[in-house]
């Protein structure tokens, strides 16, 4: 036991030590997990991500729609032999002048294939063709958060949807090195989007080039995925910087909840080690925090009640010690100079005496340590048992019927048991502790009732409880002893009877199982003209 408890103070100790307890710890855990689950999945943004792509393709295809239609009215003339062909040079400053002033980059391909034009060419088209790679330019974010970032876009891109193709440029490109120009060449019209070795992405959107419905060639524009990547980069930022601030918001929000949960409990669990520690020598209280109106206020009000109701018990304990202690002294010391007498007496008449002395001095410490014994398993015994209805009329009718038959005789004080009203008469109770409690009363009014007096035993149901009234014609108690009947070992015995055969308990254990009840127990003197009095103990239980 000392050993738990050192490890309780240890632990206690060691939590005071700690910046913040685990209780804390555990709040913050969930509070910040339960704020970063939804705010991954919206720095994920797939599905933004993907609108904005349809959007691309779809101002390409329209920007398409737009170059096709300038090149299908303006730059295409018809052969002497009435063959539709594409004026290259025309065509050439056509492109140049529509995607000159744009990110978007037009490529026109002939029927054969070939490479016409290329808005992205420095010469002319018979010269070498310059390579450029559609790669996002700098997002421009810099500092601490560039990291993070790019850290948020290799997240994203393991969680986006795959794309299979990858885009690349030969240094001499024809139709047939593109899906979409192929396609257009044919009249469809088509999109693609393609990822660069980096993760970057180029979009496309392939054309025909038609006049009077026949195919003269095929336009394709494409545009990197910067804007794209800015944009997501842009609502991470506006993300992340909200996240920020409910990260605050919420970390404030955790430790003043648990400042409000983990610091009176970690009050009350060191009051609780204090009241261990000190039990039975001082007064150490635990605080009072019933004014919160909360479950630890509950808490705190049971462990107070609990602390008294402990350092009462212990208070009990050692005073009904100390009473064991005494009344069993006195049959000891009765006993031991008996003994030590009847060893020194040659007389047989005087050591039959002391025989006698000694006999009755063990039936007593036999009575004691029975009443004792009966006494301190009764707590235990009326928390362990389970209540049950009892109809008390019923019960002391019984009681009533057996002591007639075992006491029979002119000297017997004659028992009368009355039942008043309608009824019912239950209680919920411990039947055979109820029935300890009234065979002892009866018992205890037999013995100061005169020869063939009466004892008058009366039932009735008052409201809300069930009042027994057990009243003898005997001399009555003392005034100033009218509470004193209860304690332990207390003992008013009438004169005619032996010394000792009483433990002085019977009336302390009744009150303490009728109190176990709910109920009440106190004793009164009956006040009859002409008759002289004797003693009323009144009992009452509530009803079932």
């Amino acid at each position: 036991m000392r050993r738990n408890g050192g490890k309780s103070g240890e632990s206690l100790r060691a939590g005071r030590k700690r910046l913040l307890s685990p209780l804390t710890r555990r709040i913050l855990a969930v509070n910040v997990i339960a704020l970063v689950i939804p705010v991954v999945g919206l720095l994920y943004l797939g599905p933004y991500r993907e609108s904005l792509i349809e959007a691309d393709l779809e101002a390409l295809r329209r920007q398409g729609e737009i170059f096709s239609g300038a090149l299908g009215e303006s730059a295409i003339e018809t052969l002497n032999n009435g063959q539709q062909v594409l004026n290259l040079t025309l065509s050439r400053n056509i492109i140049r002048r529509l995607a000159g002033a744009d990110a978007v980059r037009a490529r026109l391909f002939l029927v054969d294939g070939s490479l016409a034009a290329d808005s992205r060419l420095l010469g002319a088209l018979g010269g070498l063709v310059q390579m450029e790679e559609l790669l996002p330019p700098e997002n421009g974010v810099d500092g601490a958060m560039a990291p993070i970032l790019d850290l948020l876009d290799r997240f994203a891109k393991l969680l986006a949807k795959e794309i299979p193709e990858f885009y690349s440029e030969k240094p001499i490109q024809t139709a047939a090195d593109y899906r979409e120009a192929s396609g257009a060449l044919y009249g469809d019209v088509a999109g693609v989007v393609r990822k660069t070795r980096d993760g970057g992405l180029v979009m496309s959107v392939a054309l025909p080039v038609q006049r009077y419905r026949q195919v003269i060639g095929a336009l394709m524009l494409s545009k990197d995925g910067s804007e794209v990547e800015a944009a997501l980069r842009n609502v991470r930022l506006t993300v992340l910087a909200v996240f920020a601030g409910a990260l605050v918001v919420t970390i404030l929000l955790s430790l003043y909840l648990a400042r409000t949960i983990a610091r009176p409990l970690h009050r009350l669990a060191e009051a609780a080690e204090r009241v261990r520690r000190t039990i039975g020598r001082g007064d150490e209280r635990i605080p009072d925090f019933t004014g919160r109106r909360d479950e630890i206020g509950d808490l705190s009000g049971v462990l107070h009640e609990m602390t008294d109701a402990l350092r009462l018990r212990m208070v009990a304990i050692e005073g009904f010690a100390a009473d064991v202690s005494h009344e069993i002294k006195n049959p000891l010391t009765s006993l031991r100079s008996a003994v030590e007498t009847a060893s020194r007496v040659d007389d047989p008449q005087q050591q039959q005496k002391l025989m006698a002395i000694i006999l009755e001095d063990v039936q007593r410490l036999d009575r004691l340590i029975t009443d004792i014994s009966d006494a301190s398993r009764l707590d235990a015994e009326l928390g362990r048992a389970e209540a049950a209805p009892v109809d008390v009329a019923q019960m002391l009718t019984a009681l009533a019927e057996i002591r007639r038959t075992a006491e029979q005789g002119a000297e017997a004080p004659q028992l009368q048991v009355s039942i008043v009203g309608p009824g019912p008469f239950v209680v919920q109770g411990i039947e055979s502790r109820l029935v300890q409690v009234f065979r002892n009363l009866i018992a205890n009014a037999a013995s100061f009732s005169p020869p063939g007096g009466r004892i008058a035993v009366t039932v009735d149901n008052n409201e809300d409880r069930v009042t027994v009234t057990v009243e003898d014609d005997g001399p009555g108690i003392p005034p100033a002893k009218l509470g004193a009947i209860f304690d332990r070992f207390y003992s008013e015995r009438p004169s005619v009877e032996k010394f000792g055969t009483h433990s002085g308990l019977g009336l302390s254990i009744s009150k303490r199982i009728i109190e176990a009840h709910g109920g009440g127990i106190h004793a009164e003197n009956r006040h009859v003209t002409g008759v002289g009095g004797g003693a009323r103990l009144v009992v009452w239980l509530p009803s079932a």
